[in-house]
């Protein structure tokens, strides 16, 4: 079976060429790039902002994605009504994972730490997010290993999350700790710390966010999914399973998904 953690956006010229709906190829939303340096990872971070106003979204890349990449897969496209009437914000960081997760150069302490760190830079891009639009939470959103990563930050700081969208996610991260396992890993293992976590007081705020878990019928991804969505089951979380029929673990899905789960977002 192909490792989930190693699917990441086709080339540019590729992703150019998938057929897809060109209603908005004359999209007049805004776009900024921001480029800042951050003390957690002691270098410049970089970042794509879609949109004027709205609930901000932080929507993180694949494996070995960069923040580009939900603009050059078109992810961005498909939600572009969205940005436009202002009902979203779409914050796009960069990802490190080729320096973290992926990074099998250097012990899995040293990754595993390297993660940390670019999580308390995301926790600051959060920040931004919501001084920037007055929103109180933001929502959050990821293919593949960016499901991963929307998860487990939803699920870790439930205090700073209204909304997690997982598409194609996986969940279990031992795979890539190749035995290694610490207490940070524990804490970063979304299918090990939700089933020991009783503490009401950390419960409740994941029980009023609004979770989707989305995988297709043919997604390598599929039964990551129906774990993770067993788990939260059994503690009493609710959550939206969304097993497409037919689909596959791939953009195309992704883009036609993705505006449907926005959508239940803008309601709330």
């Amino acid at each position: 079976m192909s490792n989930p953690f190693l699917w990441y956006c086709l080339p540019s010229t590729y992703a150019s060429a998938v057929p897809f709906p060109d209603a908005h190829a004359w999209t007049l939303m805004k776009e900024d790039y921001v480029r800042w340096y951050t003390p957690h990872l002691e270098r410049d971070l970089e970042m794509l902002v879609f949109g004027h106003a709205g609930v901000p979204v932080i929507a993180f890349p694949t494996s070995a994605g960069r923040y580009y990449q939900s603009k050059e897969c078109r992810l961005i496209d498909s939600v572009a009504p969205f940005i436009e009437d202002g009902r979203i914000k779409v914050y796009c960081p960069d990802g490190i994972d080729e320096e973290s997760w992926s990074n099998y150069w250097v012990p899995p302490a040293e990754r595993i730490r390297a993660h940390l760190a670019w999580e308390r830079a995301i926790l600051d891009v959060i920040d931004r997010a919501c001084e920037e639009t007055g929103a109180a939470k933001v929502a959050v959103a990821g293919c593949s290993f960016g499901g991963y990563h929307a998860a487990n930050l939803a699920f870790r700081h439930p205090e700073r999350v209204s909304f997690m969208i997982s598409m194609s996610g996986a969940f279990d991260i031992r795979q890539l700790l190749h035995g290694y396992y610490d207490e940070d890993c524990y804490f970063n293992n979304p299918v090990d710390y939700l089933p020991g976590l009783d503490d009401p007081k950390l419960l409740a705020p994941i029980r009023t966010m609004g979770i989707v878990l989305s995988t297709g019928e043919w997604d390598i991804c599929r039964e990551a999914n129906l774990r993770l969505s067993g788990i939260l089951d059994r503690k009493g979380i609710a959550h939206w399973l969304d097993v497409r029929p037919g689909a596959v673990h791939d953009w195309p899905v992704w883009r036609e998904t993705f505006p449907i789960y926005i959508s239940k977002i803008v309601r709330l």
